[in-house]
């Protein structure tokens, strides 16, 4: 069974991100910027509106190299 990507709370997706290694680095108006060594682009995330669309989410999980399968597991691990 294949789990669908929804939308999740955008300080939700930050603390997946930080778990696979990426830090904030600034934040500037609504957009949060995060980094990680070895990613040659930086991971921006927006806090409004507080529910970040599940578009948003792919791209940055493809930006970051993240399968599905590393995405769920840190999904679990970030309630």
């Amino acid at each position: 069974m294949r789990s669908k990507i929804t939308s999740i709370p955008y300080t939700r997706l930050i603390k997946i991100f930080e778990a696979d290694g990426f830090s904030i680095v600034r934040r500037k108006g609504d957009h949060i910027i995060m980094t990680k060594r070895g990613i040659k682009r930086p991971l921006v995330i927006k806090s409004s509106p507080k529910r970040v669309p599940v578009t948003h989410i792919r791209t940055n999980m493809r930006t970051a190299g993240m399968s599905r399968e590393r995405y769920f597991q840190l999904l679990e691990k970030a309630k």
